[in-house]
């Protein structure tokens, strides 16, 4: 099991981001347009296969003043989950 911030069971996503097969810097950068369409408060899921997204995307979200919920390892990708701040 790894360290990184396990997100919470049932958890509901307002909008869905496909980021498969992207590479640095592009899930980051298609994660901060897609997070500019929501309202404050919503979550939007980022499926993604870049493992710096693991970084990237927790570290983004503290100085962008949004709230990381956390990640699920999926069969060959991983979910992260964004509430808007």
């Amino acid at each position: 099991m790894s360290d990184y911030k396990k997100a919470p069971e049932g958890i509901q996503e307002n909008a869905y981001l496909d980021a498969k097969g992207l590479s640095c810097p592009m899930p980051l950068l298609r994660t901060k347009k897609e997070i500019g369409k929501l309202n404050s408060g919503e979550i939007l899921k980022v499926d993604g296969t870049d493992p710096g997204s693991r970084n990237d995307i927790p570290g983004w979200c503290e100085r962008a003043g949004h709230e990381y919920l956390g990640e699920k390892e999926e069969s060959g990708y991983i979910s992260f989950y964004i509430k808007k701040g």
